[in-house]
């Protein structure tokens, strides 16, 4: 007869240890225990160098924003990460975490368009920000002068006679080791009595008569299989979510598919180009490019050292995760879903068009992409390294943007689908997955909430003064420009 515990994570990363750790918080006498495939956590795509590392609030993200007179998903998003914020300074306070600077530093957002179409939609979108309480801050230019000193590499050498551009700059941006973050938070559920399983991959779910989860699994050292049963089960498995949580056989993944997008960034360490770049400069996306394909030029800083990342290039492999399988976009298809990915390949014939260029791309003409923010770009000061896996959502015959969260009708399964802006706004994604699964325990656990994000519940934009104090209090705490 197998152990029963409490609480079953799947997978390492950044989500699974966000939620381990509020109920470690909520339910300190609850067993967890957490599957990991890898031989250590945050391999995957919480890993520094499988993402760009960018607290994503909208700050520069023009894809949160198409419409320049609608902010509210871009103030959506700030919100969310406001309230990741809120609880890493928590953490920091109690002790759970280390210094702040091992996982999140200052690093301004900007974002730099050219031609008169995008200068003209940048402006609008700054006159609509800039009276947004959470967007306080915000700067606008069309000068060269003013962006050369935010930015010098963007302008070194730009052609005068060069199309028109502008930018804004939000200074008080920050960069996000991830990585570093899910570690720390791993180490503190180990301390508190967690077993993290390593080189543990879970092969299958079945729903047992009593309601609990039968989990099966194999130590990959060794092959050897074993079997536990988990009241609560959490699949954060990154695109493996969708096979396991289809071999469960809820009801709620039923027309659920993914399309598994890769990456490759351009990275330097060069210490004469870091000291003159400290920003993430994001631009506009190609046609038919998906928003985590906009191109951006960021300050990196990992386990103390500065970088600077140019991309994504799309790649392709028919993988979920890097260290996935061959067969993974095959083995999810069933007749539910069938449909609807054949559709979403019919109708989304830029994605395909972008997905192919991309492929095509030769390392020189990657190169030429990073001149067209940096003129003064050197091949042989670049590297190219691969990122993570994405796994994009595909439902009712549309690709689906963003993160989504699938769990069961009685609340003792869930798991994360998608991609960006998820890690960032990790805190906000969990507490959907508590209300979702843990209803009755709600009211319960609400001061302990708000003792971990003061404004759990509450909206922040709409009050200027509570915003301000919020983000000042949350930056001393994290040592981070307000």
């Amino acid at each position: 007869m197998s152990e029963t515990v409490d609480v079953v994570l799947i997978g390492g990363g950044i989500m699974s240890a966000t939620l381990g750790t509020l109920l470690k918080e909520l339910q300190p006498d609850w067993k967890i225990v957490a599957f990991e495939r890898d031989g250590e956590v945050a391999q995957e795509s919480s890993n520094a160098w499988n993402n760009a590392g960018t607290g994503h609030s909208a700050l520069c993200e023009l894809n949160y924003m198409p419409d320049a007179s609608d902010p509210s998903k871009a103030i959506a998003i700030n919100e969310q990460f406001q309230q990741s914020r809120q609880l890493w300074s928590a953490l920091v306070e109690k002790g759970i975490l280390d210094e702040p600077s091992t996982f999140i530093s200052t690093t301004p957002h900007m974002t730099f368009v050219r031609g008169e179409k995008d200068v003209a939609y940048l402006k609008a979108r700054y006159e609509t920000l800039r009276a947004q309480p959470l967007f306080e801050g915000i700067e606008f230019s069309d000068d060269s002068r003013v962006i050369h000193q935010w930015a010098p590499l963007l302008m070194e050498k730009r052609p005068k006679a060069d199309e028109p551009f502008a930018a804004t700059r939000v200074p008080a941006g920050t960069d996000v080791d991830f990585g570093s973050l899910t570690r720390q938070l791993f180490d503190h559920l180990r301390d508190g009595g967690a077993e993290v399983l390593l080189n543990h991959e879970v092969k299958n779910l079945k729903k047992q008569k009593d309601g609990t989860w039968e989990v099966s699994y194999r130590n990959r050292v060794g092959r050897t299989p074993g079997k536990i049963s988990a009241r609560f089960v959490f699949v954060g498995a990154g695109g493996w979510a969708i096979k396991l949580l289809q071999k469960a056989g809820i009801r709620e993944i039923r027309g659920y598919g993914v399309f598994p997008i890769g990456g490759q960034f351009l990275k330097t360490s060069n210490p004469a180009l870091v000291k003159k770049h400290q920003a993430k400069v994001y631009s506009q996306a190609a046609v038919g490019a998906p928003p985590m394909s906009v191109p951006h030029l960021d300050t990196r800083m990992v386990d103390g050292e500065g970088s600077l990342m140019f991309g994504p290039f799309a790649t392709f492999s028919p993988k979920f995760l890097k260290k996935g399988s061959w067969l993974d976009i095959v083995s999810q298809v069933r007749p539910h879903n069938l449909g609807s990915m054949l559709k979403v390949g019919a109708t989304n014939l830029d994605l395909v068009k972008y997905l192919v260029s991309e492929l095509l791309k030769s390392r020189a003409k990657k190169i030429d992409s990073l001149r067209e923010f940096v003129p003064t770009a050197k091949g042989e000061d670049w590297e190219l390294i691969q990122a993570g896996q994405r796994a994009q959502v595909m439902k009712g015959g549309k690709l689906q943007f963003g993160t989504e969260v699938v769990s069961a009708a009685d609340g003792s399964i869930a798991g994360l689908l998608g991609a960006s802006p998820g890690a960032s706004t990790g805190a906000t994604i969990m507490l959907d997955v508590l209300k979702a699964c843990f209803p009755d325990r709600m009211p319960a656990w609400e001061p302990q909430l708000k003792q971990l994000i003061p404004t759990y519940g509450e909206t922040l934009n709409i009050d200027p003064e509570k915003a301000r104090s919020v983000t000042d209090r949350t930056a001393e705490a994290l040592r981070i420009a307000a």
